[in-house]
């Protein structure tokens, strides 16, 4: 059962991050929804700074979901060896594309249970997309999310499953995208993992793991 003081809680905390980060949209870079697709499936264990750089030539080469498979998997390696984990990338993107093309005419479903069944998509990436390219409410429980989240004491748990269905209990959907965006500023701006800014965060009234000393 939904806490009421835990909803006023974290509204009171999306108010603050809403103040400290006004304007907030998705780093990856992308002009539509399959560029976004693969640019999150990039995105897993790299940086999105270090994405966009691959992506830049990337989505010059590669246009559609045939183009994936009109190249070896080594050779789609290469292209994007730089964000790490290349050679199960490559697999997934392939397989992926494959799938858009037998299953979805080569287009990216705007359907997040179709998103997440797709081929190496879980439901970071299928909430990303449905999010960002289709603005479908969704919520992207990433590593930012995972750590806040047991930091401000809203969750005890590193299932991001778990985590996920605990936000949308607390949150009204028209925060849901947005959420993802807000936590993952705060989190590269000030609740660093290592060396967190406690006394510069503007959250730390509603923190009990704040440190101050």
């Amino acid at each position: 059962m939904t806490n009421k003081k835990e909803i006023v809680r974290l509204e009171k905390v999306v108010n603050l991050l809403k103040k400290e980060y006004p304007i907030v949209e998705i780093a990856l870079d992308h002009e539509n929804p399959f560029e976004l697709l693969v640019a999150t499936m990039l995105s897993a264990q790299c940086a999105d700074a270090r994405v966009n750089m691959v992506t830049k030539d990337l989505f010059k080469k590669y246009k559609s979901p045939r183009d994936y498979l009109n190249v070896s998997q080594e050779e789609l390696g290469k292209d994007i060896f730089s964000t790490g984990f290349y050679n199960q990338k490559s697999k997934s993107i392939q397989r992926c594309s494959k799938q858009l093309i037998d299953e979805y005419n080569s287009e990216v479903p705007a359907d997040f249970e179709k998103l997440a069944n797709l081929s190496g998509v879980g439901r970071k990436t299928a909430s990303v997309v449905a999010g960002n390219a289709f603005g479908i409410p969704a919520i992207a429980v990433d590593t930012h999310a995972i750590r806040i989240m047991n930091l401000l004491g809203f969750v005890t748990t590193k299932d991001a499953k778990k985590i996920e269905a605990k936000l949308k209990e607390l949150l009204p959907e028209r925060d849901w995208v947005k959420f993802t965006h807000w936590i993952i500023s705060h989190g590269r701006k000030v609740c660093i993992a290592r060396r967190p800014k406690c006394l510069e965060c503007a959250l730390i009234d509603y923190c009990p793991s704040q440190k101050v000393s």
